[in-house]
């Protein structure tokens, strides 16, 4: 097979360090050498993809498909790496199951990392990605934390626009402007054996489905039962006996073992009758993440300041979460001065508590809260469960009714992300030209 031309990615604009280190104190820090991927050997490389495309095509699928959570499209990309012989040559290929042996790394130790991204069809008819270089960095840095092999991003991001490039076209059709594929790039350990060391042998794939909507009006018109409901999003606290992540470990990577652990006190909120965990840590019961998603509130300062707040990324305990980085670049630049109906406010990224929130709240000072990710996009939170009390947040309009904070961060975002507002953040991808 011909090897498919790539549109190109400019390696300035990517944070490129040679390699990263761990110390597990302060996170990834900067090195000279990397013990995971040899210089000497081939590095990833987009250009080289070889592309088998389908024979079997699957069916377009329907709102019940989508909302499984299962609806992948006609390809994938696949790519080995060994110590021995580097990074080999990455394949489109049709997607189908994965070969791997019962003791292979990724099974026993958790050797997995990946992002959790969409690609758009904007009301112009073209297609989007949004920030890609952002998760295509964040990837790497999650890799490097549990000894995976590292990459230049640039080539994971031309690796991901080329799947975009097949395979929208059908699953994106121009006649449905506002509707996405959520993209999954995966770096999975395979080598086989029960050694407790770095794999010697991983595997890079990307696949891409129909996903459902998470929160109550994004764009596209299919919802999953776990949706946000039009009132927003009801949190319940963590109790004092468990934590999503601590200093020290692993909760800004983008890696399963952060995932998995989460699932029975999740399980446990829905059967309550919340949405999602507002995780905790600590003595002082800091906020750090909902769910998935990080979390924000606005409020008066006791100096009279209004604020936008959300958990510091220092201790290396929540994501570095796309959206959230967006919310807090939009904050900076649009509401410096009051903007419509909303008041000028002042981001601050520090820690705070939930006393610190059920205080401005009952002094009237709590303004709204709301999270942010590629799930639930930007959700409104309406209640949290905490300790017993059960806590209603309100959505405060801007002056005059307009929209709340929330609804202004998803209308900026939602109009860059369908093509209304022209932005760098905003990358174009070509349809495939099939003759």
């Amino acid at each position: 097979m011909a090897p498919l031309t790539l549109p190109s990615v400019a390696a300035e604009d990517l944070d490129r360090p040679d390699s990263i280190s761990i110390d597990n104190t302060k996170g990834p820090t900067m090195a000279t050498t990397n013990s995971i991927t040899s210089s000497s050997l081939p590095d990833l490389d987009a250009s080289a993809l070889v592309v088998n495309r389908t024979t079997h095509p699957k069916p377009t699928p329907g709102p019940a498909d989508i909302a499984t959570m299962n609806c992948t499209t006609d390809h994938m990309i696949t790519c080995i790496w060994t110590a021995g012989t580097g990074w080999q040559t990455p394949q489109l290929r049709p997607y189908g199951p994965l070969t791997l042996l019962p003791t292979a790394s990724v099974l026993h130790y958790a050797t997995e990392c990946f992002e959790g991204m969409k690609c758009y069809r904007g009301h112009d008819g073209h297609i989007r990605l949004f920030r890609p270089d952002q998760n295509c960095i964040r990837m790497r840095r999650s890799a490097t934390r549990i000894a995976l092999p590292t990459f230049d991003p640039s080539e994971l991001q031309a690796l991901i626009r080329a799947l975009v490039t097949i395979d929208a076209e059908k699953w994106l059709p121009k006649s449905g402007p506002g509707t996405f594929l959520y993209l999954r790039p995966t770096l999975i350990g395979t080598e086989p054996g029960l050694a407790l060391r770095p794999p010697t042998e991983a595997l890079l794939y990307i696949i891409a489905l129909r996903f459902p909507v998470m929160n109550n009006n994004e764009p596209q018109g299919t919802s999953s039962p776990n949706s946000a409901s039009a009132a927003g999003l009801k949190l319940l606290a963590s109790s004092e006996d468990m934590v999503r992540a601590w200093p020290g470990g692993f909760g800004f990577a983008k890696v399963g073992a952060n995932y998995g652990p989460c699932f029975a006190p999740q399980a446990e909120a829905i059967e309550r009758g919340y949405d999602q965990i507002l995780w905790l840590l600590g003595p002082r019961n800091e906020v750090t993440e909902a769910g998935a998603s990080n979390f924000f509130v606005v409020w008066v300062a006791r100096d009279g300041k209004l604020q936008l707040v959300t958990a510091p990324l220092e201790d290396r305990i929540i994501l570095d979460g796309i959206t959230r980085k967006s919310v807090l670049d939009l904050a900076r630049t649009r509401l410096q001065s009051s903007t419509g109906s909303l008041k000028s406010l002042e981001v601050v990224e520090r820690k705070f508590s939930m006393d610190d929130v059920e205080e401005a709240l009952s002094e009237g000072r709590l303004v709204e809260a709301f999270v942010c990710g590629t799930a639930y996009f930007i959700t409104a939170v309406s209640h949290i469960h905490y300790r017993g009390r059960g806590l209603d947040i309100p959505a405060s309009k801007g002056v005059g009714g307009g929209s709340t904070y929330a609804e202004a961060f998803k209308g900026w975002l939602t109009d860059i992300i369908y093509g209304k507002e022209q932005h760098e953040w905003g990358v174009v991808v070509e349809d495939s030209k099939r003759t």
